[in-house]
């Protein structure tokens, strides 16, 4: 049976945002790792090197890996549902109700 190698493809600033990429990874089909710094997790720390997490991934996947985070980090899995524009999202009159006058 052989090993299988994992390679480091990014770090985290803390758990929850670590827990937050291994989901979305894991949901594109690629399995993942984390790794903390033994202190670090045992205190909840989020901020510094003891915060750090690294996000370890099988190395026959790391392209595929790489490619899901940019896109992430491009709001490609962003669920609006609504594409984006540049126009502020307020209300939009109705056209029906223009020079009506509340009677």
């Amino acid at each position: 049976m052989s090993e299988q190698s994992w390679e480091k493809i990014g770090v985290a600033a803390g758990e929850l945002q670590a827990e937050i990429l291994k989901g979305l990874l894991e949901a594109q089909g690629v399995p993942v790792v984390l790794s903390q710094e033994g202190a670090g997790h045992v205190f909840g720390l989020t901020v510094g090197l003891m915060g750090e997490v690294d996000i370890l991934v099988p190395t026959h996947l790391v392209a595929q890996a790489q490619q899901v985070l940019d896109d992430y980090e491009r709001g490609a899995f962003d669920s609006t549902g609504e594409p984006e524009t540049d126009e502020p999202a307020e209300a939009k009159e109705d056209p029906e109700d223009q020079g009506s006058e509340p009677g």
